[in-house]
């Protein structure tokens, strides 16, 4: 077993930056699941919001894996929000044919603070309980997220953006005191959805206000004989804490550069790109660049 485990976004839509595949077929999805199956990576990472994705899952076949999805946002409209929460993992479960997911977690963990807050989490509790679900957790874009959520809930499963850019998991502390509380981590973001992985010229131009970040992170790659792929695997890879490292693919060949990337030795120290900009660090905020 390693700690990678396989993103599936780009199973269900054309996902990240630097996609240039497109969507998953089924065919490619049943290669990439049998050469992750081959090399020890037994959990995969999905979300209802991923569209065709978690059916493209149930129908490759998914029993060999821990599987983690995530619920989307509940409805404004919605009028009873435990039955809508058993709804969407009834359903999910049925795409998956699963009679059981390792993890669910919160797309929009915002929602616990709410006026249904209390109920969904006790939804969500309700799940664990009747065995549908191992773990419950959240999915967050940063940290500070957790200093409104946790003092009122406990979460199993946490996942969170960590990477050569954006490292407040490990600046904040937070790494530790989920560690502490027992809470597994999982990191995503590794490749800040391909941004780390382009060449220096391919870098679209709203990106131009961090050059002298790329131009640092481009000179170190070409004074070092890594590439870009195995440094991005190698830093959240370097904590303990981190119990699972989540990549997502377009094609077999990357999964493969992937799997290889874990046996290279990495030089002592990573060079330091550390940001705490929203507008880069979050890709929720790039349409506004």
């Amino acid at each position: 077993m390693n700690r990678l485990a396989l993103g599936t976004a780009q199973f269900g839509c054309p996902y990240g930056i630097a996609n240039q595949e497109g969507q998953v077929n089924r065919m490619t999805a049943k290669a990439m699941l049998q050469l992750a199956t081959e090399n020890g990576i037994d959990t995969l990472d999905t979300a209802i919001g991923y569209n065709e994705s978690e059916n493209c899952l149930g129908e490759a076949g998914t029993k060999e894996f821990k599987l983690v999805t995530k619920l989307p946002a509940v409805p404004n409209s919605c009028a009873d929000v435990t039955e809508w929460v058993k709804k969407e993992i009834s359903d999910s479960l049925v795409r998956l044919d699963v009679s059981a997911v390792y993890g669910l977690l919160l797309h929009r963990p915002d929602q616990l603070l709410g006026i249904n807050g209390k109920t969904l989490y006790k939804a969500l509790q309700g799940l664990k309980e009747k065995g549908q679900v191992q773990k419950i957790g959240v999915s967050i874009y940063a940290p500070s997220e957790l200093e409104v959520l946790t003092p009122q809930y406990r979460f199993d499963l946490v996942q969170a953006p960590c990477n050569l850019i954006d490292r407040c998991l490990h600046t904040s502390g937070w790494l530790q005191r989920l560690k502490q509380d027992g809470t597994e981590i999982h990191a995503r973001s590794i490749f800040l959805q391909g941004l780390l992985l382009m060449p220096r010229s391919a870098i679209p131009a709203k990106f131009a206000p961090w050059t002298e970040l790329w131009d640092k992170w481009h000179n170190w790659l070409g004074c070092h004989t890594v590439s870009a792929v195995q440094a991005c695997l190698a830093y959240p890879l370097s904590f303990p804490e981190i119990d699972r490292v989540i990549v997502g693919v377009d094609s077999v060949s990357q999964l493969e550069q992937i799997i290889e990337g874990l046996h290279s030795d990495i030089p002592d120290g990573f060079p330091d790109l550390s940001c705490e900009d929203k507008s880069l660090i979050n890709p929720a905020h790039w349409n506004q660049l």
